[in-house]
């Protein structure tokens, strides 16, 4: 019989931590996943500076839960969550965009994938880390972009907090996880910090992190677009040599609504939309195992054959995956369906030449 979360959070309460608590009363567990013999989670720890000194809590926590009875396989993800701090001197994020000649696709970038919705809401960011991490596992070179600047959410889904160091106050070097390279503006501000910029602003600051990072050499760099159809997916579509798109949407007729106009936009731009993806596609109960189409159904499989557009994928809304994500450890990075749904997602990518 499959241990249970009840279990393992029990075995867990008895693991110490420095100030005093347990790592459950002192809240610092996430994402604790079950996959028959195998168990997962991620100990939160409340800034870099305590997580560097967490390697014996973790492997303590690691053996209690190994010890359970059925339990076969441990992965325990050690993060932070710390608030950022503030850019190094010389270095300014946003302001108005310098005259480049020529593309701003970094040199050391074979293909840039662009992924959009439209809208908000429907997991595009979700969709994006975990596509990351499951083409990283599939042994490709990748960066992931988060050029939502308005509210970027990559940091806490890859689990990253640091603050990416600039040498000289102009190149800026990112961050590295699940074996993913990471960009985000959320990584360079104070996580309370609201970014209240006009236009201009935002093409400053898209600019700076496609031309100011070290992105090295990459087989594919994902951008994880904003909602809506505006200015960033606009320069990046006109200025970068984006190789393609993906449109992400759930089944219902308000998200269709503006994946259509997603869609237009990303033709009126002539950028190639490779394929659509449907997200929270079917809902399983976990307890009765029936399934409810939560966000109706049919409607992503309708537009792509409308359209002739390959539907990649159907996902569906899942719990483990949201907690995932919430604790910086994707669920791509594991085992079971949901890492093995992405892990199909990427394959296609590859096959098709362009990750």
């Amino acid at each position: 019989m499959s241990v249970t979360s009840e279990e393992i959070r029990a075995a867990l309460s008895r693991v110490a931590i420095p100030d005093g608590k347990d790592l459950i009363s002192g809240d610092l567990v996430r994402a604790v996943q079950v996959d028959g013999s195998r168990v997962r989670f991620v100990i939160e720890a409340p800034s870099p500076e305590i997580a560097r000194l967490m390697e014996p809590v973790r492997k303590a926590a690691e053996a209690v839960v190994r010890d359970l009875p059925g339990v076969s396989d441990v992965s325990v993800a050690l993060t932070a969550h710390g608030p950022a701090k503030e850019p190094p001197k010389g270095l300014k994020i946003g302001g108005h965009p310098k005259p480049q000649a020529g593309s701003l696709k970094p040199a050391g970038v074979r293909h840039i994938l662009a992924i959009g919705s439209g809208k908000g809401g429907v997991g595009k960011s979700t969709v994006s880390s975990n596509l990351a991490v499951a083409l990283a596992r599939a042994g490709r070179r990748v960066g992931l972009l988060d050029a939502d600047i308005y509210g970027p959410s990559q940091p806490r889904m890859m689990g990253v907090s640091q603050k990416p160091e600039s040498p000289d106050g102009q190149t800026i070097i990112p961050l590295k996880a699940h074996g993913v390279t990471v960009m985000s503006i959320g990584l360079m501000l104070p996580a309370e910090k609201a970014v209240v910029w006009r236009g201009p602003m935002l093409m400053g600051a898209l600019q700076q992190m496609l031309s100011q990072v070290a992105w090295g050499d990459l087989d594919v760099l994902l951008v994880d677009l904003p909602p809506g159809t505006g200015d960033v997916a606009m320069t990046l579509c006109q200025k970068a040599n984006v190789s393609g798109a993906l449109v992400v949407s759930t089944p219902q007729d308000v998200a269709l609504l503006d994946a259509r106009k997603a869609l237009d936009m990303f033709e009126t731009l002539k950028t190639p939309v490779l394929g659509l993806i449907e997200n929270m596609a079917v809902f399983t109960c976990p307890h009765c195992g029936g399934q409810s189409h939560i966000f109706g159904a049919g409607g992503m499989v309708a537009e792509a054959s409308a359209r002739d557009i390959p539907l990649l994928a159907q996902l569906p809304l899942d719990l483990d995956t949201r907690l995932a994500g919430d604790g910086g450890a994707p669920v791509a990075a594991g085992e079971g369906p949901m890492a093995e749904a992405y892990a199909q997602l990427a394959e296609r990518l590859i096959k098709d030449g362009v990750a």
